[in-house]
């Protein structure tokens, strides 16, 4: 009798363990006479950061999983470059970065080596990579963890990350997770699937950004093949090296259509990065069915544009998709987050208005996991019609008054305050019209001291009467500089803003309202608590053991 109770049990647990594997990724049907677009993966970690598996180890595995490139994002500052494009196992390996800032993590693509750290503000660090001819990619930007959460919407990046591998699975219950560790020795890849849902508030934020202006999305694998205590991939001792790469790169990938490979590494990267920037790129879940095919248009009169694109109107709009999804599975034609047609595989055409919009297109698969359902497929948008114009700030209003904090003349009452091991002198040299303040800094110490040398003069007793400072600013090599405002009292109270110098001389001004607390202060400057003006070199933006001049004139309060 036990035998037959044990036998059932047996029986009803295999049952059970059956139910709950998820569905096995469906094998799509192509036509041999179509172009296969190629996929790969970007937001990649080595060793080089917190990753587990070297360049090597993740080249084979994208190729066991059917890939054709890897974009590696290791955690840096910019100041390492990019290592030269390379074939690994047939897969093009391809260098970027992902930089830590104050306001969110940001992935640099084709980012030249930086002259120094990418590093504190947000903005900042997107002015650089901007400046530097670089994309930046809002990396993981609604993660669930708070410090790797992006807050500031109103930057100028140029695309988002509308799925991340290592963050979707964060915010889900204790069962699913349970259930997901009971599934993936089975079901690896489709497994993982079972972590994601639709990010229904990302997207809606993504389509009232494309209204007014391009912004490229993507899937991004963010694999580290590794997860610690507390889901935290960054502790080395006590982590397991799972989820593994290749299970990563079987569940998502980004794809990109008319894009072909000819086996010249720099040349090919070159390629994929372009499409990438531009738009030409889309998203599938590859565990629920791949590989996918797929095509958006849009024709307006004798013009003709791609996803990516903008068409300009010349009569009515006719917007055509096709695909080769799974069966069931329904295509959605989105403009600005609502659904202006749908239908069934394999194709959809609608014919849109002739005004401005930005079109892109959802598969919604049978069966897909999430709630709500994570999309099987995610295209990035066809602008249609003229672009318009970024919004501008009203014009500034004139200045009606400057006074001199310093314009021509000594130093006296200046004064240099540093870290313990660095050095800095401040004097005057001369200019064509006098004379300039002379910064002369070496950073010294350890980071753990925070290195810093800065020049130091008394504010004004009536600050509070001014709106900003001017200033003209230059110096040996390309750098940042941080103005500061330091208010009086034992606590740390500063508030600050950085700028971006180089050799040539170049003027500044900074409105005391849009200075950022530092230290203990909060919110805005407190101008009529502030005592000290300085203006500061530190290992947030300059390198550890560096050392160089800074040259200042004709600073100005104004109002």
């Amino acid at each position: 009798m036990n035998k037959w109770v044990w036998a059932l049990v047996a029986v009803a647990g295999a049952i059970a363990w059956y139910l709950l594997l998820p569905p096995q990724s469906v094998t799509l049907s192509t036509s041999s006479t179509d172009e296969a677009p190629i996929r790969g993966a970007i937001h990649v970690h080595t060793r080089r950061s917190d990753g587990t598996g070297t360049v090597d180890d993740v080249a084979a595995a994208a190729r066991r999983a059917g890939l054709q490139f890897v974009i590696f994002t290791d955690h840096g500052d910019g100041t390492r470059g990019s290592d030269t494009p390379v074939y690994r196992y047939g897969v093009l390996c391809i260098d970027a970065v992902e930089i830590s800032t104050n306001g969110g993590h940001v992935v640099a693509l084709d980012l030249p080596q930086s002259e120094f750290p990418l590093a504190g503000e947000l903005a900042d660090v997107l002015e650089d990579v901007r400046r530097m001819g670089a994309m930046s990619i809002a990396a993981h930007p609604v993660s669930p963890r708070a410090e790797l959460r992006w807050n500031d919407w109103n930057a100028a990046f140029d695309g988002i990350e509308w799925l991340n591998g290592d963050s979707q699975w964060r915010d889900e219950g204790w069962g699913t997770l349970g259930r997901a560790l009971f599934t993936y020795p089975f079901r690896r890849a489709a497994t993982l699937v079972t972590l994601l849902d639709r990010p229904d508030d990302l997207l809606n934020r993504w389509d009232t950004m494309i209204r007014e202006k391009s912004v490229v999305t993507v899937a991004a694998a963010d694999a580290h093949a590794r997860v610690g205590p507390g889901g935290d991939p960054y502790g080395r001792s006590l982590s397991v090296h799972l989820p593994s790469y290749e299970q990563v790169f079987r569940a998502l990938s980004i794809s990109l259509p008319r894009v072909q490979l000819h086996g010249n590494a720099a040349e090919d990267a070159g390629v994929v990065l372009d499409a990438i920037r531009n738009g030409r790129v889309f998203s599938t879940i590859d565990a629920l069915a791949s590989p996918a095919k797929f095509t958006f248009t849009a024709t307006s009169g004798a013009h003709q544009a791609v996803m990516g694109e903008r068409l300009s109107l010349d009569g009515p709009v006719v917007l055509r998709v096709e695909t080769n999804g799974p069966d069931g599975s329904t295509i959605r034609l989105l403009s600005e987050g609502k659904a202006v047609a749908s239908g069934a595989l394999p194709i959809l055409e609608y014919t849109a208005p002739s005004k401005p919009a930005a079109y892109r297109v959802e598969i919604e698969s049978p069966g897909a996991p999430g709630s709500p359902a994570v999309p099987w497929l995610l295209s990035n948008p066809i602008y249609v019609g003229s672009e318009t114009p970024p919004e501008t700030s009203s014009r500034a209003a004139p200045i009606a008054q400057t006074v001199a904090v310093y314009s021509n003349g000594p130093a006296a009452d200046w004064r240099v305050e540093k870290s313990v091991r660095s050095e800095g002198t401040i004097g005057v040299a001369k200019s064509v019209d006098g004379t300039q303040l002379l910064l002369r800094y070496g950073l010294g110490g350890t980071l753990s001291e925070s290195p810093y040398v800065a020049a130091v003069v008394a504010s004004s007793s009536d600050l509070a009467t001014f709106t900003g400072i001017v200033f003209t600013a230059r110096a040996m090599q390309p750098m940042r500089l941080t103005f500061q405002l330091r208010a009086s009292g034992a606590a740390d109270r500063r508030w600050g803003r950085s700028v971006y110098v180089d050799n040539m001389a170049r003027t500044v001004t900074i409105p005391f309202d849009e200075m950022l607390p530092l230290g203990a202060a909060t919110g805005r400057p407190m101008l009529e608590d502030v005592r000290d003006l300085l203006f500061v070199v530190d290992t947030v933006h300059a390198k550890q053991g560096s050392s160089g001049q800074v040259w200042l004139d004709e600073i100005r309060y104004v109002r």
